[in-house]
């Protein structure tokens, strides 16, 4: 590995550790940006964007994910969820979770390929991709209320179903 590329790795991961030391996760977002990687010649970047926690995995929780959303409304519905998880309230596949803050509900839903998507997440617990942490995938409603598996949701696109991405 060049030393260019080593150094910036060094930095990035001293940066999610003091994150996760001072908040309890780190929130990756991926997508709608350029790639800040050393070398990095990426022409494409993850369609729809996405974001994921860094160290929910430490509390003995999956990580989170949730695709399609600008990164501020990501923060917000990561952070809320990490909050609740950290007070004890776990989130389980299946489980409809609503929001005061946020107009949409959520259906969390087990990322059968966590090891193709969750690089932070492997890198920061030293985890192979074949050994990932598990993750969920927050999968919301449009503002009709219907889920993207469900027929006339508006944008299915922004959503991918569990297994048919990588990062």
């Amino acid at each position: 590995m060049e030393a260019d590329v080593r150094a910036w790795l060094d930095q990035d991961d001293a940066l999610v550790a003091t994150i996760i030391r001072k908040h309890g996760w780190f929130i990756q977002y991926v997508g709608g940006g350029t790639c800040e990687t050393p070398g990095c010649n990426c022409a494409e970047f993850a369609t729809p964007p996405f974001a994921y926690t860094v160290g929910l995995f430490g509390l003995a929780h999956p990580e989170l994910i949730i695709l399609g959303v600008p990164q501020g409304t990501a923060s917000g519905v990561l952070n809320t969820l990490g909050k609740r998880i950290r007070n004890g309230e776990p989130l389980m596949p299946g489980q409809l979770v609503e929001f005061d803050e946020w107009p949409h509900r959520i259906i969390p839903e087990e990322v059968p390929n966590p090891g193709e998507i969750a690089f932070a997440a492997n890198r920061f617990y030293q985890r192979p991709d074949e050994a990932s942490v598990p993750m969920l995938q927050l999968s919301y409603d449009d503002t009709q209320g219907l889920f993207p598996w469900e027929e006339g949701h508006l944008r299915p696109d922004l959503q991918p179903r569990p297994g048919t991405y990588t990062a």
